[in-house]
């Protein structure tokens, strides 16, 4: 069952604030500024979670994945760690046959699997898939797209439903996820699904941030805080340029704009353009 897993899942147990971030899709410019935040807010490495997909879009790799494994945070394994890891011949999306982020995907995904080293490899392929967040009380799942399938895409605007089940299998008060690539927080009833957004690639909101996030305990409760993340993405559109990758998601860094919305639900595809704004919540405690 999904709950023995979570049971059995490597358990991080917090009293300070815990720094998460999802998706550094091969960017080093926004990784190396993340863990830059990250150390100007006091955060200690143990303190921060990669939702997985290190390798991914943009052009380095190798070089990402060499800071993340020596940066000695706690990182899930995505989809793209999964196919990397094993060799496959795709990023292991599901993406439908001839869709814009089908194509788009053969040229990053070939990239990175140029790349990554051996090690690498046998790094990725020792990743737990799943890990628990003890913190304020709470027992939060992290995982990187549903507890029942790595690469399910679940966004803000999901059935309640949708998310309750996939929380329910995992036994836990709340859910830290990643995969989509867009941040979003919403409250389940007394329960909680969270997810920080990429570093790695903008929210397509028309601006060049990524977006990470903070979970502080409070007195009252888990207080939750989506950040921007500002990073030289100049200097990774230019390494992506360099590595000859196709220009579709280079231009994307500058633009904020995603060149592939095949994925988006309607509720999320009316908002491209629509530059977000950071917000803090409170999860109340329970009782």
């Amino acid at each position: 069952m999904i709950r023995d897993q979570f049971d059995a899942a490597p358990v991080l147990r917090a009293d300070g604030p815990v720094l998460c971030f999802g998706g550094p899709y091969s960017n080093l410019q926004a990784t190396r500024a993340v863990l830059a935040e990250a150390r100007r807010l006091g955060i200690p490495p143990a303190h921060i979670f990669c939702t997985g997909d290190v390798a991914a879009y943009c052009a380095d790799a190798a070089a990402t994945l060499d800071l993340v494994m020596a940066s000695g945070i706690a990182v899930i394994a995505g989809n793209c760690e999964e196919s990397l890891a094993a060799d496959n011949t795709d990023c292991g999306c599901g993406f439908e046959g001839g869709t814009a982020c089908d194509l788009l995907s053969r040229a990053w995904y070939a990239h990175a699997a140029r790349q990554v080293t051996p090690e690498q490899r046998a790094w990725m392929a020792a990743l737990p898939s799943r890990r628990v967040l003890e913190i304020a009380g709470r027992r939060l799942a992290v995982l990187h797209g549903g507890a029942n399938s790595t690469s399910r895409f679940l966004f803000a605007s999901a059935a309640e439903q949708t998310l309750r089940d996939e929380l329910t299998a995992t036994g836990c008060d709340g859910i830290v996820a990643g995969h989509c690539g867009l941040p979003f927080t919403r409250r389940l009833g007394a329960a909680l699904w969270h997810n920080p957004g990429a570093i790695g690639m903008p929210a397509d909101d028309g601006t060049p941030r990524g977006w990470f996030s903070l979970l502080r305990p409070d007195p009252d409760g888990l207080r939750v805080e989506h950040r921007a993340l500002r990073y030289d993405h100049i200097g990774a559109m230019a390494a992506m340029r360099q590595a000859g990758l196709p220009p579709d998601y280079r231009l994307a860094l500058a633009s904020g704009l995603w060149p592939s919305r095949d994925v988006l639900p309607p509720a999320e595809r009316a908002l491209a353009g629509r530059p977000r704004s950071e917000t803090s919540l409170l999860w109340p405690a329970a009782g």
